[in-house]
Order: C-alpha cells, then sequence, then structure tokens
C-alpha cells in the first residue's frame, strides 16, 4: 500500500477541484517539477487513490428533470441477497449512487429521471417489482445545496497537523 506525503495529499486535492488541468499545470500547484508529477499521479491511480476521471454533468440540461432519493428495504439481508441487489442496481440506468446502509433501509439509492412517469414506471415495474424488495419509501428532491464530491482535505490536514 502506497503511503501518501504531503505532496500527494496535494495532488489528490487540487485534481479532486479541477481534473482537467495539466500535468505541468499541477506539478506547479504542488511546488514540483512535471516528471515526479506524473509518477506520483500514476502511483495514486495504480494504487486506487484515484479511481477515475469524469466531467461532473448538469442533468437538467440533458432534460432529466426529476432526482429521487428511493430507501429500499430487502426481505432478507443474507450476503447472497444484498449482493444480488447491488448487482441489479447496477444495471437500472436511472440509479445513479446505490449505498448499503446501517439501520432501518438497507439501501438509498439517487435516482435521475427525464420525468415523473419515467420514474413512477421504473418505481413500479422494476424496483419494486424486483426479487427480495419488501419496500421503497422515495423522497422527490426540490432542490440541491450542495453537492461536493470527494472528501475535505482541509479536515484531514488539520487531523495530521494536531495527531503529528
Amino acid at each position: 500500500m502506497h503511503r501518501l506525503d504531503q505532496i500527494d495529499r496535494m495532488i489528490l486535492s487540487e485534481l479532486q477541484e479541477d481534473g482537467r488541468m495539466t500535468n505541468v499545470e499541477l506539478a506547479k500547484r504542488v511546488g514540483i517539477s512535471a516528471p515526479p508529477c506524473l509518477r506520483r499521479v500514476r502511483t495514486l491511480e495504480d494504487s486506487g487513490y484515484i479511481r477515475g476521471y469524469h466531467a461532473d454533468i448538469e442533468p437538467r440540461k440533458l432534460g432529466f428533470e426529476v432526482q429521487v432519493f428511493a430507501m429500499v428495504g430487502l426481505q432478507s439481508q443474507a450476503e447472497v441477497d444484498l449482493s444480488a441487489f447491488e448487482d441489479r442496481c447496477r444495471n437500472w440506468p436511472l440509479v445513479r449512487e446505490c449505498h448499503m446502509l446501517n439501520g432501518e433501509v438497507d439501501f438509498l439509492l439517487k435516482c435521475v429521471s427525464p420525468d415523473l412517469s419515467t420514474f413512477q414506471t421504473f418505481l413500479t415495474e422494476e424496483l419494486t417489482a424486483a426479487d427480495n424488495v419488501a419496500s421503497v419509501k422515495t423522497s422527490l428532491v426540490i432542490r440541491g445545496a450542495k453537492d461536493t464530491p470527494g472528501v475535505p482535505f482541509e479536515v484531514l490536514e488539520e487531523r495530521l497537523a494536531r495527531d503529528a
């Protein structure tokens, strides 16, 4: 396992903010030259710290007007059944995130849909009809106030400084 130093954390923080910057710009921001910066980025990718790069798409610009959180309860929480539900979620295009939870709800799904009718069809014909699904409660998102990806590096740095 690769152990992160301050430069690695700075690289991750900068790429989290802007994954499209050039390696030269990244190296300048973190205070090292370009070749070792590129080596560090590749090591962070190979070690799994960087899972990938993507564009942050505005769903409404593409006609996806509806966002819904669905809280799903399963009849069985046996590992084979949990895994089967996760696999099914990976194949549903409207499901953009799937999280297994502790507590009353087994899974929280974030779904996007072009309209309520399309979501309703998915809800009744696929999600609630799926094997092992006992209950589904949904909440329609009215608006989002914050959607920040990644982790708060400033909190990590404060903790590391305290522990040093």
